[in-house]
């Protein structure tokens, strides 16, 4: 490993020890390890206010989380770097509603048994095919890590064909529960990323925060020193020794790490490679009254023509936390992936086929529904395809680092894992030790 000789640095005394370019969920984490380990750090971000993709925002009462971010009780990251009592994180409704063929049908629990898998109304096929599938998410649930891993990798869409699944099973469940926490139509993703997904939905439950997916950033930053989050600051160049700034001059530090999203680390690093993405699109509708009453994810199971749907998943968010939503009113949010928000002429446009989709899927009209916003974000998810490597390197030479989901898996988990293998390769590079429970994550 190349060494780097700290102690040549010239340094102002008001200079931190390490920089941290951007206050996404990675590079809040990556801060919070390194001032355990008594750094002065210095999170320097952009815009206005922290969080990255993972923001919240308030429009006449509703909060809207932007893109289709879904927690799970599941992802070990979030267990050892948040209190998640504190983070108030409330459930999705067990299963998944999947409309197909004109009808809903609840499937998919994770918790319940084979035997109740058999006896579920769903369109898995047979009691046999039920049972195999509850048999399948069971044995998924207790697989090691380690062997998913060294599984044979190809795309998900081959897996879900070669895995010996009745073919209603993959169509009628498997294909758009993937497709939803994936944001990949056409399920191009890595089949080992696939299998890790899908083992934390047979292991865990899918939640959000009361407060809306910025209360995830929100309390991590909380947990940093006074100061070490500076909004409003730009930083147009980068080096191993400090980063220039518009407006804010020259810093100088000891380490820094570029932990904005991958397009913007693009920049900053030339030559780091930029993958392609998966957009999001966001639609919100405030409604009377919920047309549905629980917070049950409800995905579209419909291909016509063997095409994606329009709408990938719905969800009440109201049903999750009243909060969400003014008394006496219902939110939805209703997701569309791809290009499709831009191909049929802007986000807005693609409105009306949208609510009428919503009218479909959820067996009550739309007509009435009020049109809050939409949000459309095109670089939403890194896409993952195979060969994917889980744990793409952080440290690019002694001084200088990057993270963020990019360089691990495309999603809050792969954030937070990706902010804590930049912060101990740091930590290694200033001759700091991890603590024990650093290292037994990184083993």
């Amino acid at each position: 490993m190349p060494t780097y000789d700290f102690t040549r640095r010239t340094r102002r005394q008001s200079d931190p020890d390490v920089i941290v370019v951007g206050a996404g969920l990675a590079g809040l984490a990556a801060a919070r390890a390194l001032t355990g380990h008594g750094l002065v750090v210095q999170v320097l971000e952009a815009t206005d206010r922290i969080g990255g993709r993972t923001a919240t925002r308030e429009l006449d009462g509703f909060r809207l989380d932007d893109g289709s971010h879904l927690l799970n009780t599941a992802y070990p990251e979030l267990r050892r770097r948040l209190d998640l009592d504190r983070l108030d994180l409330r459930p999705l409704a067990p299963g998944v509603l999947v409309h197909s063929g004109g009808r809903r049908h609840r499937t998919g629990d994770p918790q319940l048994t084979a035997a109740r898998q058999a006896a579920a109304r769903a369109p898995l096929g047979n009691p046999l095919d039920k049972a195999r599938l509850g048999s399948w998410l069971s044995r998924l649930a207790a697989t090691p890590v380690t062997r998913l891993q060294a599984r044979p990798e190809t795309t998900a869409a081959r897996a879900l064909t070669d895995r010996g699944l009745a073919p209603r099973t993959v169509d009628g469940f498997l294909r758009p529960l993937l497709t939803a926490l994936l944001s990949d139509p056409a399920l191009g993703t890595s089949s080992r990323v696939a299998d890790l997904v899908l083992r934390s939905y047979a292991r865990g439950r899918l939640c959000l925060p009361a407060g809306g997916i910025a209360a995830v950033p929100a309390q991590l930053a909380a947990a940093l020193p006074a100061g070490t989050v500076r909004t409003g600051v730009r930083v147009t160049s980068i080096a191993a020794d400090g980063v220039e700034t518009a407006g804010h001059g020259r810093i100088g530090a000891q380490a820094v790490v570029v932990a904005t999203d991958a397009r913007s680390a693009a920049d900053l690093l030339p030559g780091l490679r930029l993958p392609d993405f998966h957009p999001v699109t966001t639609f919100y509708h405030a409604a009377d009254r919920s047309p549905i009453g629980e917070p049950v994810l409800l995905l579209d199971g419909d291909r016509p023509h063997g095409n994606p749907p329009l709408v990938s998943h719905s969800l009440v968010l109201s049903e999750l936390h009243p909060s969400y939503a003014p008394a006496g009113q219902a939110l939805i949010a209703t997701t569309v992936l791809g290009r499709r928000a831009f191909d049929a002429g802007g986000p807005a446009a693609l409105e009306g086929a949208v609510r009428g989709r919503l009218t479909e899927l959820y067996g009550t009209s739309a007509e009435g529904w009020q049109f809050l916003s939409v949000r459309h974000v095109p670089d939403a998810v890194p896409v993952m395809p195979p060969p994917h490597n889980n744990r793409r390197p952080v440290r690019l030479l002694a001084g200088l680092y990057v993270c963020g989901d990019h360089r691990d898996t495309s999603s809050v988990q792969g954030a937070l894992v990706s902010g804590r293998r930049v912060a101990q390769a740091v930590l290694r590079d200033l001759g700091l030790p991890a603590t024990a429970r650093e290292a037994e994550a990184a083993a």
